[in-house]
């Protein structure tokens, strides 16, 4: 018989319990230009419509820091090659910002340099990455555009948001520290393409089609929104996944309250919440102001109900 696996200690459970319980629930107000070029529209969309809650283990939560906490030794490193690089905007003192789409389309760039031993007078959008062993093996090989299509795209919003005509990708190999370069043009149709493909996101009523019917495909397997886009699960209950909420400038409306919803409120949704019925895995069988009722998969009937409930 093989042996079993030592257990993990207390002092390990407990470090990463410790993540755990400080965790978000992963929401962003705003759809990210990080995301923007996933391949799938309905994955972005369920992002945007908070759709799904990722709960991250404690070993994930750390191994995003760990991300987090190299980039300020490649700004060092790009320092000490006499670059200038700014990680921060000197007017607000905060991470550079880059918005859309009345604010519902953005980002956070990495950093800004100029004085790059390649092209030193040019400014360019600088993006920092961490990879595996694998991936960045792939990297090295095929070159970021190929290889990691998702971080072409955000460098693309980035310099197409901010007018730079170029772009620094810097990626780190978590296995050996081994270090791959990268510069990038702007292209400013495929920047348009993908502004575009943000706005068609946010306006959307409805989810838009998936990337595929399959749901063993790989892409579709590894997406945090495969149960409720393939299993039938629930969506998660908030003002986003309510058929009343509306994108506005700036902000939520709620057409059946007539007014702003702040993300607070948008994360609690009210009494009056009535399901988008595209995430109920069933067919509307009739539907009035404050109910829709609902003939599941399996024949059974189901009321969403909000005629009970308290006026807010």
């Amino acid at each position: 018989m093989a042996a079993l696996p030592e257990p993990p200690t207390p002092t390990l459970t407990a470090m990463f319990a410790a993540y755990e319980a400080t965790r978000s629930d992963g929401f962003r107000e705003h759809l990210g230009g990080s995301l923007i070029g996933k391949p799938c529209e309905r994955a972005l969309w369920y992002d945007f419509r908070w759709v799904s809650i990722t709960r991250h283990p404690g070993r994930i939560l750390r191994l995003f820091e760990t991300g987090q906490l190299e980039e300020a030794r490649l700004v060092r490193d790009l320092r000490s090659t006499g670059a200038t690089v700014l990680d921060l905007d000197p007017e607000t003192g905060r991470q550079w910002r880059v918005e859309a789409h009345d604010g519902h389309f953005g980002g956070s760039l990495d950093a800004v340099a100029i004085g790059l031993l390649e092209a030193p007078k040019t400014w360019h959008v600088v993006e920092f990455k961490t990879h595996s062993a694998k991936s960045f093996r792939d990297l090295a090989a095929k070159g970021v555009t190929l290889s990691k299509p998702q971080h072409q795209a955000q460098m693309q919003v980035y310099m197409h948001l901010t007018g730079i005509t170029r772009a620094l990708y810097v990626a780190v190999c978590k296995d050996t520290d081994d270090l791959h370069i990268e510069r990038l043009p702007a292209d400013p149709l495929e920047g348009e393409r993908l502004l575009a493909r943000a706005g068609r996101v946010i306006h959307a009523d409805r989810p838009p089609t998936r990337l595929s019917e399959d749901a063993s495909w790989w892409e579709c397997r590894f997406c945090d929104h495969h149960p409720v886009c393939h299993d039938g699960a629930a969506a998660e209950t908030t003002c986003r996944s309510c058929l009343h909420a509306t994108p506005i400038k700036g902000g939520w409306h709620c057409a059946r309250l007539d007014r702003a919803l702040d993300p607070a409120a948008q994360r609690q949704a009210c009494p009056k919440h009535l399901f988008i019925p595209d995430l109920v895995p069933g067919e509307v069988i009739d539907a009035g102001d404050d109910h829709v009722i609902y003939r599941m998969a399996d024949g059974a009937r189901w009321v969403n109900d909000a005629r009970e409930a308290p006026s807010c």
